[in-house]
């Protein structure tokens, strides 16, 4: 069989000695032909059994893992040094005799760990399957066949197929290049694409200089080539960096967030049990007592239900949004979704209904002309069918088609001549080539332009007609044609098309500006054309930059010009991206909608690339989340979500900086006057497990608008302020409380301990309904149902304990009528004063600092295609 790209293919070695491939360094300083005798392949692919071996000597072309390991969630759950301590505290005290306070120490936090661990096992299943139901594919010739794999399944030796907007899957040696360049800023920072070629570079040249290699993780921004697979997963240039950072999938910003948020939790839990711990030894309190209570607080104030409440947000959401018609990816998407507050997006199929139709084909003095009509056909891309909306509609409008026409050779089109041109034979036997494009870019090959031509393009264009112009000239002897053949062209005349403005994209837009996402229109349409459909949408424009004016300007002016500028017309793919990487450089997070092989630039650009179900593959594959609509309601609909999910994780960490911390707090003072300790370690333990199971329902609750209307970020300096200020709120009711049971009371330790046990809990547990909404509760927001259920239960379930039969066996007392009478008192005094002082706090709050991200989550990001479900 004659090989491929004219290199001779090699005999098979016996034995895969190189099945580990080759350093693309090095590679890179071999010729071709010397590449595929090392990597004992050919151009005609490796074998099924070849591909075996190799595969089970180097393993998955993969960077990251996504398999949720029991194990490893539990080991998480047990991973807290306090909690650790305080079981092997409960140990001993267990054999030196207080068996049954070390039991229910024991199995309260057998159930807390559990409930945990139940919560975020649940949540990384349903990520391992979103994970899994994903698959980037990529072509490799195999037997001489090209088939289609996932990426995590290529192997050195691999011959792959490299196309516009693809994200190079392995670092590959170039066997044939044909105008191929690849943007490698994710490995360079260099944001110019590098030019490719099949000749080999001197040795020992730097990455930037593998002129005749494809790196992992780069993207392909021009041309198309052909190359042999010579290091995968993290042999590659681009695995090595991501694996540096880390083989499981990266956490959200969100999640670094509380991260920081439990550091500064266990500070604060340190030193109170510190000062807790050596009170009690001042007191000549039992050495074990004073150190499990001390302990019990320090774990009471710790996050220990966090990652579960944050995982199982996600995963909820991730359902919420599918409902939605919005798929995402990867959880992480759901976060920077919700961060968006910059949308680009093109114009058809989104603003307009995306159903192109011809409206007229003019002579260039606006006359009706079938002749504009028939040569406009004959320029299409594929001829009866169109390759694209607008050679379908004139096919549509073709009554009847030309017939006796061959068609000889064809220049297809592309952003910088924005012209595509046919050489065809007419029935007579005169050859002509007819061009058809931007009527500006065909204009300026014409050799003379009637003097009516002008008046009536901006006629057409005001009217917010699509114009594409049609000219030609004699070709005799021609047998092919190139671009320089496209010029003395004779004027035809116009094809006018026309696609009708969404009925509900201005509800769209204007609910978009409502979530504070300003919205970019880039389109290779004419500006007239743009500003009058966004006119019609009641879309405000800024102003209109053309690809003419953003070549004209450095990185620095167009970063100005971008911020207020709304419509960028004739702009080209690279235009797009440059676009994108701009505004994200002042600090914004930008989404840009895209479904064309040419948007796959943009869509790797963005911080959240945005495509449709019905896009290209390329698109699809280059995209974060998925519309099962091309509908920007749709989209509105899912930032909404991600905001959702945000604002209640938000809440359950504002519980543990108020009333949980303020109890904590109040304990710690208790414990240095009272001859007693205020509540035991078991109680305080079970208080904490109680009150946390009550808020596994927080992501199930409503949200207010005005919370949705701007992208939140993690502020930790906001959430310090929070915890002192509603803090001591919390810690000046107990006081109170201590005050009525050991005055009104006369309380003892256990009828004490019961009565502060059931309003700490109280407490607690029903300021979330304060605290979740900056309106009045109930009456201007109302949680959900199983929040509300949720807090119900738990505080009558905690007021019963010192009631039921159980309460000899926790140390509690049964509680006088009276009690709950004063306590009903001071939660309704308690939720007032927290209203008061949260419009207070909320009066005044510092803005966040835009968010900047670093190179680190463009790595993290490019790396998640790189996905396996097991061990790497």
């Amino acid at each position: 069989m004659t090989p491929r790209w004219g290199i001779t293919s090699v005999p098979r070695a016996p034995v895969l000695a190189t099945a580990l491939g080759l350093p693309v360094r090095q590679a890179a300083a071999l010729s071709p032909v010397q590449v595929l005798n090392t990597l004992v392949t050919s151009t005609h692919g490796l074998s099924t059994a070849e591909v075996a071996a190799r595969r089970a000597a180097v393993g998955p072309n993969a960077v990251r893992s996504h398999h949720a390991r029991a194990l490893a969630v539990l080991g998480r759950q047990l991973r807290n040094a306090l909690l650790v301590l305080l079981l092997v505290t409960a140990v001993a005290s267990f054999f030196l005799g207080e068996r049954t306070d070390s039991l229910i120490i024991g199995v309260i936090l057998a159930v807390s760990v559990g409930l945990g661990f139940a919560n975020e096992y649940r949540a990384e299943r349903a990520a391992e399957a979103l994970h899994s139901a994903i698959r980037h594919t990529v072509v490799v010739v195999r037997g001489d066949q090209p088939i289609e794999v996932d990426v995590t399944e290529l192997v050195p030796g691999d011959m792959v197929h490299l196309k516009l907007g693809a994200v190079v899957p392995a670092d590959l040696r170039l066997i044939e290049a044909t105008g191929l360049e690849c943007n490698e800023s994710v490995l360079t920072g260099e944001t110019t694409p590098a030019e490719k070629g099949a000749d080999a570079v001197a040795s020992g040249a730097a990455l930037a200089e593998l002129s005749c290699c494809a790196l992992m993780g780069t993207v392909v921004a021009g041309g198309s080539g052909v190359g042999v697979v010579v290091a995968t997963g993290g042999r590659a240039e681009f695995g090595r960096i991501a694996l540096g950072l880390g083989e499981r999938q990266p956490e959200t910003e969100f999640q670094a967030g509380l991260r920081r948020f439990s550091v500064l939790l266990l500070q604060v839990a340190l030193v109170l049990s510190t000062f807790i711990f050596v009170t009690n030894l001042v007191l000549a309190r039992p050495l074990l007592d004073s150190l499990l209570f001390s302990l019990a607080i320090a774990v009471g104030i710790t996050p220990q239900l966090l990652p579960a409440v944050v995982s199982t947000s996600l995963a909820t959401g991730s359902r919420r949004l599918a409902q939605r018609k919005v798929l995402v990816k990867r959880l992480v998407c759901i976060e920077d979704l919700g961060d968006l507050d910059v949308l680009v997006t093109d114009k058809t199929g989104t603003l307009t209904e995306g159903r192109i139709m011809l409206r007229a084909a003019l002579d260039p003095a606006g006359h009706q002309s079938s002749d504009v009509l028939r040569l406009g056909l004959l320029a299409t891309e594929t001829g009866r069918i169109g390759g694209n909306p607008m050679d379908a509609a004139l096919w549509e409008a073709a009554d009847p088609p030309p017939s006796g026409y061959v068609r000889l050779a064809w220049l297809p089109f592309d952003h910088e001549r924005r012209m595509t041109s046919a050489l065809v034979q007419s029935p007579d036997g005169d050859r002509l080539i007819v061009t058809k494009g931007a009527p500006e870019s065909v204009l300026a090959q014409c050799r003379a332009v009637p003097a009516a031509t002008e008046l009536t393009l901006q006629a057409h264009f005001a009217a917010g007609g699509r114009v594409v112009a049609v000219a030609s000239r004699p070709a005799p002897g021609f047998t092919g044609i190139c671009a320089s053949d496209e010029h003395d062209l004779v004027l035809a005349g116009f094809l006018i098309f026309f696609d009708q403005p969404k009925a509900d994209a201005a509800a769209a837009l204007r609910r978009l500006a409502e979530l504070g996402i300003t919205v970019k229109v880039a389109t290779g349409d004419n500006p007239l054309v743009a500003e009058k459909v966004c006119a019609e949408l009641g879309l405000r424009s800024g102003g209109t930059l053309t690809g003419t004016d953003i070549d004209a300007l450095d990185d620095d002016a167009f970063a100005v010009a971008a911020e207020s500028a709304t419509i960028f017309a004739r702009i080209s793919p690279e235009q797009k991206a440059r676009l994108i990487r701009l505004l994200r450089r002042r600090g914004r997070a930008v989404g840009f909608l895209g479904d064309g092989v040419n948007d796959a630039l943009a869509l790797h650009a963005a911080d959240v690339g945005l495509s449709v179900d019905t896009a290209t593959d390329v698109a699809k594959d280059a995209a974060d989340v998925l519309l099962l609509e091309k509908d920007l309601d749709v989209l509105a609909g899912g930032v909404a979500e991600g905001r959702r999910i945000f604002a209640n994780t938000i809440k359950y960490v504002l519980m543990g900086t108020s009333s949980n911390f303020g109890n904590m707090f109040s304990a710690a003072a208790a414990a240095a006057v009272l001859p007693f300790l205020p509540m035991l370690p078991s109680q305080i333990l079970l208080n904490n497990l109680l009150y946390d199971a009550s808020q596994l329902t927080i992501p199930t609750d409503r949200v207010d608008a005005e919370q949705l209307r701007a992208p939140s970020h993690w502020d930790l300096h906001m959430i310090r302020r929070f915890m002192l200020f509603f803090g001591p709120v919390s810690s000046l009711f107990d006081f109170l409380t201590f005050g009525i049971m050991l005055g009104l009371f006369h309380a003892g330790p256990d009828l004490f301990r019961s009565g502060w046990f059931v309003e700490s809990l109280a407490t607690q547990t029903l300021v979330i309904f304060a605290i979740r909404t900056r309106r009045v509760p109930f009456l201007r927001s109302r949680p959900s149902m199983p929040l509300l259920g949720a807090a119900l239960a738990v505080v009558a379930v905690g007021s019963a304990l010192p009631l039921s039969p159980l309460s000899g066996m926790l140390g509690f007392r049964a509680l006088p009528i009276g009690f709950f009478v004063t306590l009903g008192g001071l939660v309704v005094i308690y939720l007032v004063l927290i209203e008061v002082a949260k419009q207070v706090f909320f009066t005044e709050r510092p803005a966040a600092p835009a968010r900047r991200r670093s190179t680190g989550h463009r790595v993290h990001r490019r790396a998640s295609r790189f996905t396996h479900a097991g061990p790497l």
